[in-house]
């Protein structure tokens, strides 16, 4: 059989430190809802590493065979099989969960769908809950680096409608669910770790 899994050079750089962060923010959470889920490397990583959570990966179709391969390469019992989740339905696979995370994925999107992904998490996350997002930021258009508006400009001549986003505009979208800023980290490359949490 063909081995489909895919393999991120970013995913093994990055994973130690937002398990670092994942640790505390996760440490009363259950079940996590990854959207995004890409190669499945992060969810095969932190379901083995936190077995305290139920990890339900998503991604669109295209990815699924990737991560359900990784999934049963490693037969985690707490990694579910993955789910096909388009940001943009007004419906998502998922019941309420109390934690979700999403790694380098708010660029891609266009803005229209970073909006409906955070219209998303207000309907799934539970009160109480805890999103967890990890990526560049700048800050009221001011980029953490030259190489973030290097990359910045690149993924806008790639795709005019992504590009590294504003936090403050993306926490006014968390806000307008219900969710509050608890957490900013800096992370390596030039990146964060936003957290938040969906008030009661």
């Amino acid at each position: 059989m063909t081995d489909c899994r895919q393999y991120s050079e970013a995913c093994a750089r990055n994973r130690g430190p937002i398990l670092e962060v994942l640790r505390n923010a996760f440490s009363a959470t259950t079940t996590v809802l990854e959207v995004g889920a890409g190669t499945g490397e992060h969810a095969v990583f932190f379901a083995g590493v936190l077995p305290h959570l139920l990890w339900q990966p998503t991604d669109v179709a295209a990815h699924l065979p990737g991560i359900a391969a990784w999934r049963d390469a490693v037969a985690l019992p707490n990694l579910r099989a993955p789910l096909a989740l388009d940001v943009d339905a007004g419906d998502w696979p998922v019941a309420e969960v109390d934690g979700l995370f999403t790694a380098n994925t708010l660029h891609i999107m266009s803005w229209r769908s970073v909006r409906h992904f955070f219209g998303g998490v207000g309907r799934v996350l539970a009160p109480g809950g805890v999103l967890a997002v990890y990526g560049p930021f700048s800050d009221d258009g001011r980029h953490a680096a030259a190489s973030n508006a290097h990359f910045d400009a690149f993924l806008r001549a790639r795709d005019p409608s992504s590009g590294v986003r504003d936090w403050q505009a993306v926490d006014q979208l968390a806000a307008a669910q219900g969710l509050s800023l608890t957490g900013d980290h800096a992370m390596p490359a030039n990146n964060r770790m936003l957290i938040w949490r969906h008030n009661l």
